[in-house]
């Protein structure tokens, strides 16, 4: 296929709009960017969807857009308008909820970007065509859809566990299974003509979830574990609570930030720059 299809110029078009007045316009872009601390306190659950149109600069743009490009016109065809729609939109709000659900105690989380409901139309892809030919950025190797998305699935879980990077790992792995799921509710077939590709990469992530939210092992900051116990603010508002968890922070960075000054950067410990760190993002 060569010619765009009316839905996915649409798609690409109203993001283009609102990312271009994003950049032209700051509160614009504060005012619809998924920001944690005011989805969960304030309520503003537009930003699980407006986010989704916002971008960091052209280049992020420009990648998200030709990835739809090249998989939403085959998946749109298969699936048709309606579908289509509806995978897109839900897989972007399934991804913002994956995020909130791993850093909901980071109320200082913030991210733009269409990337959930880009992976929701990857993986949908996959699904419905396990046997497709992908290729890996500047390696000319093309290997099958699957084992792109098991590649993938991997990457992410490895990018949620380190945090080393500002990439919106969560948001891409919910995103992704949330088309994987509405692709298989389309066409339940897949499930056997393609169970195995399918189980390859729902069964790792459906257990790293498990797992993570059983353990509570998603990297909670630190000065959230200590209120946890005996929780000060109790009392408070969310939004409260909110503004006295950020003094809280801030406070921690300074006492940081004194200590190198008056001692220099060698004077703290391995567990305090990495504190710092954590701070910082």
């Amino acid at each position: 296929m060569n010619e765009i299809t009316p839905t996915v110029g649409l798609i690409i078009l109203i993001s283009g709009f609102i990312t271009y007045k994003g950049f032209k316009k700051e509160h614009f872009f504060d005012k619809y960017k998924f920001w944690m601390g005011k989805i969960l306190n304030s309520k503003e659950y537009v930003r699980l969807v407006s986010s989704g149109f916002l971008h960091v600069n052209w280049n992020h743009f420009i990648f998200n857009m030709l990835t739809l490009f090249f998989f939403g016109l085959l998946l749109e065809v298969e699936l048709g308008a309606v579908w289509f729609v509806l995978l897109y939109f839900v897989s972007m709000v399934g991804g913002d909820l994956f995020a909130i659900l791993f850093r909901k105690n980071d109320l200082d989380y913030m991210a733009v970007g269409a990337s959930g409901a880009i992976s929701g139309v990857v993986f949908a892809s996959i699904a419905l065509f396990p046997g497709m030919k992908m290729g890996l950025l500047f390696l000319p190797i093309m290997i099958p859809s699957w084992a792109f998305g098991l590649l993938y699935v991997a990457y992410t879980i490895f990018g949620i566990k380190s945090r080393k990077d500002n990439i919106g790992h969560e948001a891409h792995l919910g995103g992704g299974i949330t088309g994987m799921s509405l692709a298989i509710l389309y066409s339940p077939q897949v499930l056997e003509t393609n169970l195995i590709p399918v189980l390859l990469i729902l069964l790792p992530t459906v257990s790293f979830f498990i797992y993570s939210q059983l353990s509570k092992n998603t990297k909670t900051p630190t000065f959230i574990r200590k209120i946890s116990k005996s929780d000060p603010y109790k009392n408070l508002t969310l939004d409260e609570k909110y503004n006295a968890i950020r003094a809280d922070k801030q406070k921690e960075i300074d006492q940081l930030l004194d200590k190198i000054n008056n001692k220099g950067m060698q004077s703290l410990s391995r567990s305090e720059k990495q504190r710092l760190e954590e701070l910082s993002k």
